[in-house]
């Protein structure tokens, strides 16, 4: 993980706290449902800190117990719990009293989404069906699924609670605030509440302007999209890749006269339109292209190589970027998930991923290295990285510590010798390609066969 230290070396100390209380179905929600996901090495961060939690009960600790207790490396403790922030299973804070004193972190555990809301989540619930399969996915549900009774055959007896319980008069309440014990019991505390899993979907993952001008007023009035209905459509365009104009003719499918948008029957409609879309194939990231928000060169005709490159990987999904490089070959499984993982985990935008693929083909023999790529990947995710543009001269500020972390790879396995090549190449990466892992390997060869991959890709686009 890139300069890790910078953010925690193992004498920082850490204490852990739970946002609610822990329960014996978080943990199968846990194994079965979150580790498809995030791997069995960021759930085991989690079990760890949940066994802390009660163990130091408050009291803190340094970084050196939770690499004993793991038998790991502290790179790989960082590295995992950023899956843990980043899937909301897990808020981090940090204090730095002086320059030269530890930090201390406070890990504060969420609990898990309750099965009911995980099987829900339009992301959640399809990335692990894609991940474990329709079988396993079905056996999941049906586990942590309830009998259903119809409710219709029954009549409702509850009693209110005003048929329970007696009325307060007015003196008791007042009297009851004003005794002095009542309020001291709290100063200072918070009551045990659940507040489950939430991951964060940016705003910018849909363009909502370009959604509302659209959109009649009198057809879709503001007040129509709530707060609810709002992250629906942020979750199901980013997951279905549904455009906002597209977006549009949904909502005006599922609203009815009364100005109210059924999410369940938005669900339906938006999982339609990509079955008719994409032939009932699951949706992936990696068929993606940069959204509109974050294109720089949308409506510009290129003037330079450097803005022809820009503007196709600003308009070309990952994956076919990786099948123009294999000369119309599909992407191996591999790589694809490779990439898709990195999209998922480290939220990059696939523009941005376009760039990260290109960069490490260059150089790194036409080969996705994953340590290689997983650490570019969150150097760039930490750096909120966003556009083709500022991918481009982040690669180019960096060149050297990219080259560090290659050579690193191969350290110790073979003795590194470095080509110097004249030639700049591509032209918006100005620096030295030097290629530890082959020294026959000709990058200004391989980047002349990426353009003509390219070239032919526009030409029949």
């Amino acid at each position: 993980m890139q300069h890790h230290w910078k953010e925690l070396i193992a004498v920082d100390r850490y204490t852990v706290q739970s946002r609610g209380v822990l329960q014996e179905v978080d943990r199968k929600v846990l194994t079965l449902l979150y580790q498809p996901l995030i791997g069995c090495r960021a759930l085991a961060l989690y079990m760890t800190l949940w066994g802390e939690l009660e163990l130091l009960d408050g009291q803190e600790a340094t970084h050196h117990r939770l690499m004993a207790l793991m038998q790991c490396g502290l790179p790989d403790i960082y590295s995992e719990r950023l899956k843990l922030e980043g899937i909301g299973l897990l808020d981090t804070y940090v204090h730095a009293p002086e320059a030269d004193e530890p930090k201390l972190f406070l890990y504060e555990l969420r609990p898990p989404l309750v099965p009911d809301q995980f099987f829900r989540d339009e992301m959640l619930s399809v990335f692990l069906h894609r991940q474990v399969g329709r079988h396993l996915f079905i056996q999941l549900s049906n586990f942590f699924a309830r009998p259903s009774i119809d409710e219709t055959k029954f009549t409702q007896v509850t009693r209110s609670f005003s048929d329970v319980f007696s009325a307060v008069p007015a003196e008791q309440i007042v009297a009851g605030l004003s005794e002095e014990a009542g309020p001291e019991l709290l100063e200072g505390k918070d009551h045990i509440r659940r507040d489950e899993a939430s991951y964060v979907l940016d705003d910018d993952v849909f363009d909502f302007e370009l959604f509302f001008a659209g959109l009649s007023k009198q057809l879709v009035p503001r007040r129509a999209v709530t707060a609810k209905v709002k992250e629906a459509i942020k979750k199901l365009a980013f997951l279905y890749g549904i455009p906002p104009l597209e977006m549009q003719k949904l909502v005006l499918g599922v609203i009815d006269p009364a100005y109210h948008i059924d999410i369940d029957a938005l669900r339906r409609a938006a999982r339609e339109w990509y079955e008719l879309e994409h032939g009932g194939v699951e949706p992936r990231l990696v068929e993606r292209v940069q959204p509109l928000a974050y294109r720089t060169m949308e409506n510009i005709e290129p003037r330079t190589k450097e803005e022809q490159l820009m503007k196709q990987l600003e308009t070309i999904s990952p994956r076919q970027l990786l099948k123009e490089i294999s000369g119309g070959a599909e992407p191996s499984l591999a790589d694809l998930q490779l990439i898709e993982d990195i999209m998922f985990q480290q939220q990059l935008l696939p523009g941005v991923v376009n760039v990260l693929i290109y960069y490490v083909m260059l150089r790194t023999n036409m080969k996705l290295s994953k340590k290689y790529v997983e650490k570019i990947a969150s150097h760039w995710a930490r750096k909120k990285v966003k556009t083709v543009k500022e991918a481009m001269e982040l690669a180019k500020e960096e060149a050297k510590t990219y080259q560090n972390w290659a050579n690193e790879k191969e350290k110790g396995t073979r003795t590194v010798r470095k080509v110097v090549r004249t030639e700049i190449v591509p032209d918006w990466l100005n620096m030295d390609y030097s290629q530890p892992d082959d020294d026959d390997f000709d990058v200004e060869q391989a980047r002349k066969e990426l353009e003509e991959r390219l070239k032919k890709y526009r030409d029949e686009s």
